[in-house]
């Protein structure tokens, strides 16, 4: 299996474990920092009723009765079955967003990944231009958020378009 995460001394370990980027649908990963800047591992409870993730480390949760859904993908180029498994994902949370279950979708730090199954819901939600859909993210996660410049560069082209045997999939 290719690797899913990439360590960049860079980028700021984010300062929460998850955040609401609209209401029901959060966006989180497996670290944060607390207030006195110590190193937190990220633990899902019972707090959602669905939580996906694209990284996955045992003993983070979620708890017992909470679906989960485990689509391990890499912070980089994706294969088209790795594509496959972001519109997958990003199908799975609209769908539970529409039916009003909280929804945590995460990765490693919550910024690349679950940014990009994160903005690809909110635009099968909303039909908003992937331009606002990055804005909104970056205001309500962090800065951080999708400072991969290909997952953005497949936001603006559109998933779809990105593997164009997958334009006919419903959602």
């Amino acid at each position: 299996m290719r690797r899913t995460r990439e360590f960049d001394p860079e980028v700021p370990v984010p300062r929460s474990p998850w955040d609401e980027i609209v209401p029901g649908l959060w966006m989180g990963g497996h670290v944060w920092t607390d207030g006195a800047g110590g190193l937190r591992r990220a633990v899902v409870g019972d707090e959602f009723a669905l939580v996906v993730s694209l990284y996955s480390v045992p003993g983070h949760g979620p708890g017992t009765g909470v679906e989960h859904r485990v689509a391990p993908i890499p912070d980089g180029p994706l294969a088209p079955a790795e594509l496959d498994a972001v519109l997958d994902a990003a199908a799975l949370t609209v769908r539970a967003v529409r039916a009003g279950r909280p929804t945590l979708v995460r990765c490693f730090a919550g910024y690349n990944r679950s940014g990009l199954v994160v903005a690809h819901a909110l635009y099968v939600l909303t039909g908003r231009p992937a331009s606002e859909i990055i804005a909104l993210i970056r205001w309500r996660r962090s800065p951080w958020a999708l400072h991969n410049g290909l997952f953005v560069r497949y936001l603006h082209a559109g998933l779809d378009a990105a593997h164009p045997s997958l334009t006919d999939r419903p959602r």
